[in-house]
């Protein structure tokens, strides 16, 4: 690892210099502890987790920043007095950033990189831990008025023993008139077979279609922020080997407000188990939250911004998962810290620093 690194830094020193060449550089660093309480919970038992992780990139940008390449690490390290269990994943992309909004990244590129998160029916807590990078092709389009991005995520390669696995997903919102906005998510989760497969293995699919009609209400009440969503979600999935589809839906919807350090998200979604073939292939085919396999799930966040600018976000917060089957309660305290050549540059203008919030990666 030490080697690849220094092979990065070395091309960006050996580039020759060209007219709107610039050092591109950044450090995203966080702390997390989540102690996870729920109960008789088949799907997500009690655990804590409990760990740092250190995210240095270094690379450079041509053309005024149309072109830019970047490489780097994701060091995952428990807290534990010695090193055994950490992770280490490479971040190496190329971006392309070009006129009108459009943008487009190849490479192992990090999950931040998107505009939105994706919703936890998609994108677990526990996958934001353990890989926080894409790995493949993203395209986005950004405007004013909102945005869509679209990414493709090979997730495993094919081996004698490894299933190949990888998700197309779709994420996009747009503002319609006013408060009004029209957005939503889609995703196609593929996982096939090894290469030395056994009888039990087969190709699995899972299509999840999800359109969101939202209120965004920020800047129109005394609160910070205040957003209103809802929305159906219509699943398709099948096991190859059976060859029967099967079809799950229901209704979404969720709320977000904040005053000032305070924050309150609320999701609640009721209707068929999403995941009709979680029991059988897990996380190799799902990589949502498995609390929305029940039929009703109800999902509270109260966080506490502890301190929040620019360049970190300190947060405590409680978490209250009830389902027609379990309760859990969870305790979390996250930090997140970010610096890069940007915000250096405006290291003294504490007026900017100030101005505005880091998103939390957890």
């Amino acid at each position: 690892m030490r080697n690849w690194l220094l092979a990065i830094l070395s091309l960006i020193l050996i580039i020759p210099p060209l007219a709107a060449q610039e050092v591109e550089w950044s450090v995203d660093a966080s702390v997390l502890l989540n102690n996870r309480e729920g109960g008789e919970d088949r799907t997500t038992p009690d655990q804590t987790f409990f760990f740092t992780r250190l995210a240095p990139e270094a690379g450079f940008s041509l053309l005024d920043g149309k072109h830019v390449f970047k490489g780097g690490v994701v060091w995952y390290q428990p807290m534990i007095d010695d090193l055994s269990g950490y992770k280490l994943l490479p971040t190496l992309y190329y971006r392309y950033n070009g006129d009108n909004g459009w943008h487009m990244t190849v490479g192992l590129m990090p999950r931040s990189l998107m505009v939105e998160r994706m919703p936890r029916y998609l994108w677990s807590d526990s996958l934001n831990y353990m890989q926080p990078n894409l790995r493949g092709v993203m395209v986005q389009h950004i405007k004013p008025e909102g945005f869509a991005e679209l990414a493709v995520d090979w997730r495993q390669l094919q081996t004698d023993f490894r299933r190949e696995a990888f998700t197309i997903l779709l994420n996009t919102d747009w503002r319609v008139a006013g408060p009004l906005r029209l957005g939503g998510h889609l995703q196609y989760s593929h996982l096939a077979m090894s290469r030395l497969k056994s009888t039990e293995e087969h190709v699995n699919d899972d299509l999840l279609i999800n359109p969101m009609l939202s209120l965004d209400l920020s800047h129109r009440t005394v609160l910070d922020s205040l957003r209103l969503s809802a929305g159906a979600i219509i699943a398709m999935e099948r096991d190859r080997g059976i060859n029967k589809w099967e079809h799950p839906a229901g209704f979404l919807a969720t709320a977000t407000a904040r005053w000032r350090w305070l924050e309150l998200d609320e999701t609640f979604y009721t209707g068929q188990g999403i995941m009709p073939l979680y029991d059988k292939q897990g996380s190799l085919l799902y990589q949502g939250d498995p609390y929305f396999n029940y039929k009703t799930y109800s999902r509270t966040d109260l966080i506490f911004h502890i301190t929040s600018n620019r360049f970190v976000d300190l947060t405590g917060s409680l978490t209250l998962h009830a389902s027609n089957e379990t309760v859990g309660f969870w305790q979390q305290i996250a930090c997140r810290f970010y610096i890069d050549n940007s915000l250096w540059k405006r290291r003294h203008d504490h007026d900017y620093l100030k101005s505005g919030h880091l998103p939390s990666l957890y």
